[in-house]
Parts: structure tokens; C-alpha cells; sequence
């Protein structure tokens, strides 16, 4: 039965997610892409200029909405920007897993992608917003630690649903960053 090419497309970029998260970027070949999709890797060429063509394409949609977060909290002034930033980090973590572990796991080859050529940026204007646009260096550790923490967990295997996770490390987070949403 042939494959129609859309569903082809996607089928080689879930695959490539997996095997690029799991084994990291440098360690997965396209001939390893192209044995768990069941083609060939010319196939697999036919549809993809190289592997860094398929990592363009999976990173673009995380550093998209990476950036319709950094616009979102671009308004909010002091601790208003907390909350917010620490909701919709951890959202994006979870929405974009396998895309968060390739990063953090290849963090200074991946800051050179150029589909990530903002994300230097909007990760210095997280932080702030992080920190509740403070000037306090224990705010920026803090964080710090949330930036670097929020990725790791929420690519880990963990016994929790997704919703269990995403309100435990809300809650953590916000702990972390001595931040009581109760009193923005």
C-alpha cells in the first residue's frame, strides 16, 4: 500500500524525534531514520534534504511558540510576569518533549541552529520575566534553576499524568521561585 506523502512526512519526523531525543542528534543517521520508518534512505532524501532539513522542521514549531510566549509575557511587568512565565514554560515543555530533551541534551549545537537563532534572547528575557523583572541576582539563580530543572523533569519518565505534572511543576517552580501566586 502506498503511502500518501504528508502522512509520509510526518511519520519520518515522529520517528526522527524519538530517535534524535533518544540517541541525541549526532548519534542517529538518516539510514537510522530510514530502517524504523521502513524506507530507504533515498526515500527518505526524496522528501528531506539531509537530517538537518528534518530537525528544521521539528525545532521550527517549538521555537515558534517559544516565541508567541516571549510576545506574551512582553506586557507583564514585576511579579504579574511570574505566574504566566512559569505556566507557559512548563506547557511548552510538555507540548514540545522530544524537542526540549534534543536542545537540552545538545544545548551548544543547537543554540547554532538556525532555527533557534532567537532563542539565546528570549531565553535572557524568560529569566527575567522568571524573576519577576527583578534586579536581585538570588531571583536570576532562581531562575535559572527553573529553566534548566523544568526541561529535565518534564522529559523524564515520571509516574504522573500530564496534568498531574504540569500542576506539580507549576507548583514546584513557583516554590523555587519563592513566588506565592496567591499574592502576585
Amino acid at each position: 500500500m502506498a503511502r500518501n506523502s504528508s502522512g509520509f512526512r510526518r511519520e519520518i519526523l515522529e520517528v526522527a524525534s524519538r530517535l534524535f531525543a533518544a540517541t541525541g542528534f549526532k548519534g542517529t543517521s538518516l539510514q537510522d531514520i530510514a530502517g524504523e520508518v521502513g524506507c530507504s534512505k533515498a526515500a527518505l532524501l526524496y522528501h528531506f534534504d539531509g537530517k538537518d532539513a528534518i530537525l528544521t522542521e521539528l525545532l521550527t514549531p517549538a521555537a515558534e511558540a517559544l516565541a508567541e510566549l516571549d510576545v506574551r509575557l512582553a506586557g507583564l511587568d514585576g511579579d504579574a510576569a511570574v505566574v504566566p512565565a512559569v505556566e507557559g514554560f512548563v506547557d511548552l515543555v510538555l507540548r514540545f518533549r522530544h524537542e526540549a530533551k534534543i536542545l537540552y541534551d545538545n544545548i551548544p549545537e543547537m543554540l547554532r541552529h538556525p532555527a533557534l537563532a532567537d532563542v539565546l534572547d528570549i531565553s535572557e528575557r524568560l529569566v527575567d520575566a522568571l524573576a519577576g523583572r527583578s534586579t536581585d541576582p538570588e531571583a536570576h539563580v532562581a531562575a535559572l534553576m527553573v529553566l534548566g530543572a523544568v526541561p529535565i523533569v518534564g522529559t523524564s519518565p515520571v509516574r504522573l499524568s500530564d496534568d498531574e505534572l504540569r500542576a506539580v511543576l507549576i507548583r514546584r517552580a513557583l516554590r523555587t521561585l519563592d513566588h506565592d501566586p496567591n499574592h502576585p
